[in-house]
């Protein structure tokens, strides 16, 4: 039926001489826009109706399921790891962890057939004792001891998560520790007493796509109203958000606004101001110890040379201890351009270094 059909356009696009161009109408699906809203969500309800029926009348679903069933419960999965300080970390689904164990292990134990595993956390447990539907969402892990990390939790597999304060040595939440209520956030480690965090904080401090457009740094001790804004966005931005590299020797806060899916704008924060790296703004930023990495979209010109779209560039910048306006900006230069002080802040990135 697909063949036939697509034979039958390509015939009518060869036999009939093109129309003349019409005035672009409005998309009729615009209102599916309003990503919460009673009309959006009831279509979308209707639709995973008519594919849930699709499913269950297929022959094909029962087999299915129970090959995937069989692949997901096996104990000969390879338990992938991320290292944070000693340990190295995994979480762990099978047919009697349903909700999933949080675990780690030692590299000498990870190297064998069979690695001895602690317990770190065991999502089913905490899901009966709290009478909830817990679904792990990961943790930040703070450096440089890794004792505690922010745990982020969501009911049932929802987008909104909430995060809750873990301490690794005692295996146990930290009472009145850092907590966020469910939203779609972001939190992340500033220092052991501060984070940086986006959510709800009301009316007006979410974008339109739904994420935070406000940024703030949240101290330990103090209600989530205390906190202070780093950076607000555009109600049209996709979302904003404030990080620290931890990189011994090397730490650096950002901030990052997104004004779209492809774009953004990235800034170094330093003494409480922000100052934006110059980019193009389809440009991805990366840093690693004391470059600054860039990986191109489209063509750019900089410091009399193009680089190509797709190329991976890298920049080393230096930074000095005098004062720097707000307002002021990171230069991607070429060779040989002068530093330019003027008694302030002077962050520069000098050569470019093609790394493809």
């Amino acid at each position: 039926m697909r063949l036939r059909l697509g034979t039958l356009v390509i015939a009518c696009v060869l036999s009939v001489p093109a129309p003349a161009a019409e005035p672009a109408t409005q998309d009729p699906y615009l209102w599916l826009e309003d990503v919460t809203g009673k009309k959006s969500l009831e279509w979308v309800k209707e639709r995973n109706a008519e594919s849930a029926r699709a499913l269950a009348d297929s022959p094909d679903l029962a087999p299915m399921e129970a090959r995937f069933l069989t692949i997901l419960n096996s104990t000969a999965k390879i338990p992938t790891v991320g290292k944070s300080g000693d340990f190295y970390y995994n979480f762990w689904k099978d047919q009697t962890h349903e909700r999933g164990l949080w675990r780690r292990t030692t590299l000498i134990e990870y190297r064998k057939p069979q690695p001895a595993w602690e317990t770190v956390l065991d999502l089913d447990s905490l899901s009966k004792a709290e009478h909830e539907n817990w679904v792990f969402h990961g943790a930040d892990m703070l450096p440089p001891d890794y004792s505690r990390c922010l745990l982020r939790l969501s009911r049932g597999g929802a987008d909104a998560d909430l995060a809750r304060e873990f301490d690794l040595t005692t295996k146990a939440f930290v009472k009145g520790g850092f907590e966020l209520p469910e939203a779609k956030s972001d939190i992340g480690w500033k220092d052991r007493d501060a984070v940086y965090v986006g959510t709800d904080f009301g009316a007006g401090s979410m974008t339109t796509s739904g994420y935070p457009r406000i940024v703030k740094e949240w101290r330990r001790g103090t209600p989530l109203s205390a906190a202070t804004v780093v950076y607000e966005g555009k109600p049209e931005d996709v979302s904003v958000v404030a990080y620290r590299d931890h990189t011994p020797g090397y730490e650096r806060d950002f901030v990052y606004r997104g004004p779209t899916f492809f774009t953004n704008e990235t800034y170094l924060r330093r003494d409480g101001k922000l100052v934006k790296i110059e980019k193009p703004d389809d440009a991805e930023v990366g840093v690693f110890r004391d470059w600054l990495l860039l990986t191109l979209r489209t063509d750019w010109t900089v410091g009399g040379k193009t680089w190509p779209a797709g190329a991976l560039l890298a920049a080393p910048f230096e930074e000095s201890d005098a004062p720097r306006e707000r307002g002021e900006r990171i230069p991607l230069r070429g060779r040989n351009h002068e530093r330019k002080t003027g008694g302030r802040q002077h962050v520069k990135v000098e050569t470019l270094h093609d790394l493809v």
